[in-house]
């Protein structure tokens, strides 16, 4: 019986390159699931590999059988949005329930809307009314005013800052240091530079870069 109730705290975390070991820090920090494994589906041979406190497990090919081991949890910890996308579902469709994982140093208001599979970093603070999405990374020291808006797959990088209202479509980057105004639109898969000061509108599927920040040109 003991056993059994331990696997059902077990969580695979499907990645095992930097953003794993922070996704991994949080976990343990917030000491409410343990981590069974991680993932490498790009490096088959590191399989057995320590890695982050745990082990590689392998690839994808030992998902199904982590599952019926009695592994309920999983989490796609991979940066690049697309794919952080793609392996959640994945897992979904594999029968695993995803976290969602918020470092305990992180500040969520009440109210706040956090989808499956989003990734909380230490520093961050998100305030009330914000509506965040499934798969997204609100990374270190990130903050989301209020009735913000943040679509499924986006990455908040690290020291970005949102001010209330804004909406960022699915799988858009908010680059390291950049900051938003109040009542801005970014589209979809759009890409905001490093230090950026967005003031306009961006469309999607465009990158903007500067102060105050401008879609380039050669696209």
């Amino acid at each position: 019986m003991s056993e059994s109730i331990n696997r059902s705290r077990d969580l695979l975390i499907w990645g095992a390159s930097g953003h794993a070991l922070v996704v991994a820090d949080a976990v343990r920090c917030g000491g409410r699931l343990n981590i069974a494994g991680f993932i490498d589906d790009v490096n088959p041979g590191r399989a057995g590999e320590d890695f982050g406190g745990s082990r590689i497990l392998g690839g994808r090919d030992v998902i199904m059988n982590l599952r019926a081991s009695g592994v309920m949890w999983a989490f796609a910890a991979v940066g690049d949005n697309a794919a952080r996308v793609e392996l959640g579902q994945v897992l979904r469709d594999a029968g695993f329930r995803l976290p969602v994982i918020v470092h305990p140093r992180a500040v969520v208001a009440d109210g706040v809307v956090l989808g499956d599979g989003t990734y909380v970093a230490a520093g961050c603070v998100i305030c009330p009314e914000a509506h965040i999405g499934r798969s997204v990374i609100v990374n270190t020291a990130a903050t989301v005013d209020h009735h913000c808006l943040i679509g499924e797959g986006a990455h908040v990088a690290p020291g970005a800052h949102l001010a209330g209202w804004v909406s960022v479509g699915e799988q858009a980057l908010i680059g390291v240091g950049a900051s938003v105004r109040d009542r801005i639109r970014i589209g979809a898969r759009a890409v905001i530079g490093a230090g950026a000061a967005v003031v306009t509108d961006i469309p999607a599927g465009t990158t903007a870069c500067g102060v105050p920040a401008r879609v380039r040109e050669d696209q």
